[in-house]
């Protein structure tokens, strides 16, 4: 029941039923058109993140960086650090559920700044997860969509990560440096053998997630590790995301049966620049995950369609989940006006979008 209870409060999922069932009405979608292999990947990855999240590896590194800090520059830049690497493996999504809460818990007892650093904390967590084919949902998708080689994906995702990188760089030249008081470490247990065996189930996912072995594999083996350490876990994978992607595809599998709709997307995706823009521009609006999922059905520009979706999870605050998260859990832990926080979270990604959205351009045309 409690599973059920949050897919039905899950609004991304709601959104997505309601235009499920009225595309219904418009045409039928063929099966053809759904990979199972990427719903079997995105399931698995979704309870790893559970097993991982079950044994709290994310909040003792976090706790102990966190420690180590002795400015505001400082303490900033190892959450940003630790969400690059986590959101790599965890998802963006999981890295800004973990890592905001407890920067802003240090923030507001120590009166600290808040908004530009929880701004690149998330920027930060939206770039690392696009460096991995499996950081988010839409990579695994390109992935299985359009077999991308490891040596392919890299050749796109090294560059983007250190433009990325960059940006962080200038963006943080903003942020006022105060000193920080010692933040004491609080004390967590690593359970050293169940963390060895959800390591070697990763490393089964990631292999399903670029070809090497069946995606349902992995999920198969992500499932009774995650019964075997505690049942209870399995009610919160996040199924709204597996559901809300199976959704997607029956909706473009619809519209792509509608001629002048398709027409009218294929005109905009004739080149390597126009799909890199219809990319990024179409995330402002609708995210990048359906933009990727819809896009991908009128293209082969493979690479423009990579960094079009990735560069466009920065911008406005749909234009990934996981900005959305960042400014629901500033909602909840913030000290500061939330319309503050909106304009100056806006403010600077725009900021970024622009400087990486140039370079993006640049990495889609040379």
């Amino acid at each position: 029941m409690i599973v059920i209870r949050r897919l039905i409060r899950d609004r991304v999922l709601q959104i997505t039923g309601l235009l499920v069932v009225i595309s219904l009405f418009i045409g039928r979608p063929k099966i053809s058109d759904i990979s199972f292999a990427t719903l079997w990947s995105i399931l698995a990855m979704m309870t790893v993140i559970q097993i991982f999240e079950h044994l709290h590896i994310l909040d003792y590194w976090a706790y102990r960086l966190t420690s180590r800090a002795n400015n505001t520059r400082q303490l900033t830049w190892w959450f940003i650090f630790l969400a690059i690497f986590a959101s790599m493996f965890l998802s963006n999504d999981v890295t800004v559920l973990t890592l905001i809460p407890l920067y802003l818990r240090v923030a507001k007892k120590y009166q600290l700044p808040e908004i530009l650093p929880v701004t690149l904390i998330g920027m930060a967590a939206n770039f690392g997860s696009a460096f991995t084919p499996f950081g988010n949902t839409h990579n695994i998708f390109l992935m299985h969509q359009f077999q991308i080689n490891l040596k392919e994906f890299f050749s796109w995702s090294i560059p983007l990560l250190a433009c990325s990188f960059l940006v962080l760089v200038l963006l943080s030249l903003f942020l006022r440096n105060v000193p920080v008081p010692n933040v004491p470490t609080e004390h967590i247990h690593i359970q050293i053998r169940p963390t060895i065996f959800a390591v070697i189930v990763a490393c089964v996912v990631f292999a399903g997630v670029i070809g090497i072995v069946p995606a349902w594999v992995g999920a198969v083996l992500a499932i009774l590790l995650s019964v075997a350490l505690d049942p209870k876990d399995m009610k919160d994978v996040d199924y709204a995301v597996v559901l809300t992607f199976a959704g997607f595809f029956v909706i473009v599998s619809v519209v792509g049966q509608i001629p002048w709709v398709t027409h009218f997307i294929a005109s905009l995706e004739n080149s390597e620049d126009s799909v890199y823009l219809s990319g990024v521009l179409t995330s402002q609006v609708i995210s990048n995950v359906p933009s990727t999922v819809l896009l991908a059905r009128f293209t082969g520009y493979v690479e423009a369609l990579f960094y079009g979706s990735n560069i466009g999870g920065v911008g406005t605050l749909v234009g990934s989940m996981a900005n959305l998260l960042v400014f629901k859990q500033y909602l909840v832990y913030g000290s500061r006006p939330h319309a503050r926080f909106f304009v100056g979270f806006t403010v600077f990604n725009l900021v970024a979008l622009v400087i990486l959205g140039c370079a993006g351009y640049w990495l889609t045309v040379r």
